[in-house]
């Protein structure tokens, strides 16, 4: 997947929208970075849901299992054509994310899990030492004018 990456990355230019920020790998930084790309969603016309789902996920593993003390974790949003391209990296790279099913009865350990429900792609890249970054895909379907829950004309059935 990592050469996958790559070949996607190469793909976008300038024009590329896009939205970068370092935060404090934190329980405060990763509530942030969740905030901010409600944000950026928002002002691209974008749904927030699923992509603010994906990000709190990324975002509080790096501020948990991604943390060193002192250094931050980047947020980073691309959007490509009809893709969402969510990026969070952080200095752990000798800590990579492993698709796990935890216990029925465990209280934490899903995060993964739902990243691998909601996203179209993901996964790590390994950067220079010591960062890693941890990625996630969405396809973006526009809703055709008209269409049942597009907010047009005949979305919802009409009494008789």
């Amino acid at each position: 997947m990592n050469q996958e990456k790559a070949e996607n990355t190469a793909q976008l230019d300038r024009s590329t929208p896009a939205f970068s920020v370092l935060l404090s790998s934190t329980p405060r930084g990763a509530r942030l970075a969740r905030l901010l790309a409600e944000s950026q969603l928002r002002d691209w016309g974008l749904p927030s849901d699923p992509g603010r789902l994906l990000v709190a996920e990324l975002a509080a593993n790096a501020a948990s299992h991604g943390r060193v003390a002192g250094r931050d974790f980047r947020l980073t949003l691309r959007l490509a054509r009809d893709v969402l391209h969510i990026e969070v990296a952080d200095t752990r790279r000798e800590r990579l994310p492993v698709l796990q099913r935890p216990p029925v009865d465990a209280e934490s350990g899903r995060g993964l899990v739902l990243v691998d429900a909601l996203a179209d792609r993901w996964g790590v890249t390994e950067g220079l030492f010591p960062r890693k970054t941890v990625w996630a895909e969405l396809r973006l379907m526009r809703p055709e004018p008209g269409a049942p829950g597009s907010g047009g004309a005949g979305g919802l059935p009409q009494g008789t």
